[in-house]
């Protein structure tokens, strides 16, 4: 790459285009960026490249494949970022380690704080990421669309299985591609071109949601993704996809952040459905 990119924005979108083109080892780097921002914003290149299981000169290599002429000078990127984000949240990442960190048997007292602690640091991060654009134009596309398919299995079908509530109960014609029987090919026959899709699916990415997405993106077909890496094979099909930083406990993720999203693109396009009638009455 001949010019760096200057944000951690365009730094993101830039590994994600030249993702499928990476060695190994660089594509085992650009997973670690993404998926640990403030690890890098604040680690050491040793401390860095051991938690990421590569040599530190292959996170030099990493760089410069970007354009940078050295990590130190990519990371810069990521400082900027969490530092604009807010004024505490570094204090607020530090104490939440310590809660996290530490060790013995746990009561649920204890337990209920830590996951607690961990979800209200994750909801002021899903707070300060998501980009209100996306968030209008995922909007947007729920409000034209005549129907809209979720998917979403496994731990995520949490998620799917409340959008599908949610959007019922706003008078939405929503329908939950469940694959009960195992005809997730006939449910996802079903979509049309001026319907809409929601795709939630986090590592290790199941293949039923993948398929119904593709299909979906095959007919042109707008697609909202929820996922947890921009790496995830959604993420470059996608008419708008939220990337989803959850926390993590003692190696339980949560869904604070997923669902909260869920809540709020439902209730706003409650809201927008709601204008429009008042202003055509």
């Amino acid at each position: 790459m001949d010019k760096a990119p200057e944000n951690l924005n365009d730094l993101k979108s830039a590994i994600a285009d030249a993702h499928p083109g990476l060695s190994k080892r660089l594509r085992q780097v650009a997973q670690y960026l993404l998926d640990h921002p403030n690890e890098i914003a604040f680690g050491t290149v040793a401390v860095i490249s051991k938690d990421a299981g590569v040599h530190p000169s292959t996170l030099v290599r990493f760089a410069n494949a970007f354009g940078y002429t050295g990590f130190t000078e990519m990371q810069r990127l990521f400082q900027q970022k969490l530092l604009k984000e807010s004024p505490s949240y570094t204090e607020r990442i530090r104490i939440a380690r310590e809660e996290l960190g530490e060790e013995g048997e746990e009561s649920p007292t204890q337990l209920l704080g830590q996951f607690s602690a961990a979800n209200a640091n994750a909801l002021d991060h899903l707070k300060n990421t998501i980009s209100g654009e996306d968030l209008e134009r995922a909007v947007d596309i729920l409000a034209q669309a005549e129907a809209t398919h979720i998917v979403g299995v496994r731990r995520a079908y949490v998620v799917a299985s409340y959008f599908s509530y949610a959007l019922c109960h706003i008078d939405r014609r929503a329908f939950l591609v469940d694959g009960v029987g195992g005809m997730y090919r006939e449910q996802a026959g079903s979509m049309s071109s001026n319907d809409a899709v929601i795709a939630v699916s986090f590592h290790p990415y199941a293949q039923e949601t993948q398929n119904v997405a593709k299909a979906a993106a095959e007919k042109g077909i707008p697609l909202i993704v929820i996922t947890d890496s921009q790496l995830s094979p959604l993420a470059s099909i996608a008419s708008v996809c939220f990337t989803i930083k959850e926390a993590e406990v003692h190696s339980f993720r949560s869904l604070t952040s997923s669902l909260c999203l869920a809540q709020s693109l439902s209730i706003g396009l409650a809201y927008r459905l709601d204008k429009q009638k008042a202003l055509t009455a």
